[in-house]
């Protein structure tokens, strides 16, 4: 049982490094956090999305190490959606990347599973970092809807920034 867990953990150790080129992460740089005025009007554009659309959906706006600025949900969410915004948001701020990246990875298999043992990873539609004079000051989180709902909500807050 030993040398199995150390054979797991040294092949665990291996496999993380290794992820990294099955998604290639945003060039951009970190930039100056997301002020509250602007996390807000992102916020406010994606839960307009989910209006229009009858969803029920929580947002959350996250600075560039994935701490929290701004939180947001719609009446009869599910109470599952608060965490997951955050988690959402969190990761593709951290991993540079729209969390739709990480969910294409997951699905081609092969190596794209490795991506499961990366802390923080979430594989899940609706994280997209948020960008302004190209640099990455945070990302918007969005849970509720499907994956693809989740996505386009994301985008439509995104959209807000520039």
């Amino acid at each position: 049982m030993t040398r199995f867990l150390i054979t797991a953990t040294l092949g665990a150790l291996i496999v993380i490094p290794s992820a990294a080129p099955a998604f290639a992460q945003m060039p951009n740089p970190y930039g100056a956090p997301i002020q509250a005025d602007a996390a807000k009007r992102v916020a406010a554009a994606a839960l307009a999305e989910a209006r229009k659309n009858n969803w029920t959906m929580a947002v959350a706006i996250v600075d560039p190490a994935g701490d929290l600025v701004y939180f947001e949900k719609i009446d009869g969410t599910q109470a599952a959606s608060v965490p997951i915004a955050m988690d959402k948001a969190r990761s593709a701020a951290r991993f540079k990347r729209p969390t739709k990246a990480l969910q294409d990875a997951l699905a081609a298999g092969g190596d794209g599973l490795r991506m499961l043992a990366l802390q923080g990873a979430v594989p899940v539609e609706g994280g997209v970092p948020l960008l302004s004079d190209g640099k990455i000051v945070g990302a918007v989180g969005l849970s509720g809807g499907t994956s693809q709902q989740d996505g386009q909500c994301a985008t439509a807050g995104s959209a807000a920034l520039k």
